[in-house]
C-alpha cells in the first residue's frame, strides 16, 4: 500500500497494479476503483497517514489525544455540561492533582479544551473542535438514529 495522487490532486492508497491499471482506495470512503496506472503519481506522505485522512480532523484530534475512556469522558462531560470549574472536574475525575494537570495540559495542547472562568473560579471548557468531534462520534453510536 503506497500513497499516490491523481491528476485532480486527490490522494489515494495504491493497492495494486496490473497490466497498466492501478487499483486505488479512497481514504475518505474506503471505496476502491481502478484507474490507468499512468494517471497517478507517487505522493511523499506515509501510507498510514493518508489512510487516516478519511477520518474527520476533529475526530483525529480526539483519538490521538484521548488515550483512555477517562480522558474521553472528560471531553464528553465538558461538551455536555459546558464550562466547568477545575474543583468540580478534579473531584469528578478521581485523578490526583498532578495527573489532572498533565491530562489538561495534553488536552489544551491538542486544541480540545481552553481555560476559562466559571463563577469567578478557574475552569475549563471544550473547544468547538471537541464539540464537533463528540457530535461526529455520537452519530455512529448505537441508538443514535432513535433520537
Amino acid at each position: 500500500m503506497r500513497p499516490v495522487e491523481t491528476p485532480d490532486g486527490e490522494r489515494h492508497l495504491l493497492l495494486s497494479t496490473t497490466d497498466g491499471a492501478a487499483r486505488l482506495r479512497d481514504p475518505a470512503t474506503g471505496e476502491e476503483r481502478t484507474v490507468d496506472a499512468d494517471a497517478i503519481e507517487p505522493a511523499d506522505d506515509e501510507a498510514l497517514s493518508v489512510a487516516a485522512e478519511g477520518v474527520p480532523e476533529p475526530v483525529r484530534q480526539v483519538v490521538t489525544a484521548a488515550h483512555d475512556e477517562r480522558t474521553l469522558g472528560v471531553l464528553v462531560t465538558l461538551v455536555d455540561d459546558g464550562p466547568t470549574p477545575v474543583v468540580d472536574l478534579l473531584s469528578h475525575s478521581g485523578l490526583c492533582e498532578s495527573d489532572f494537570n498533565g491530562l489538561f495540559a495534553e488536552l489544551r495542547a491538542a486544541g480540545l479544551v481552553t481555560e476559562c472562568r466559571v463563577a469567578g473560579e478557574r475552569g475549563y471548557e471544550a473547544t468547538e473542535t471537541a464539540a464537533e468531534a463528540v457530535e461526529l462520534l455520537r452519530a455512529d453510536a448505537p441508538g443514535a438514529d432513535d433520537a
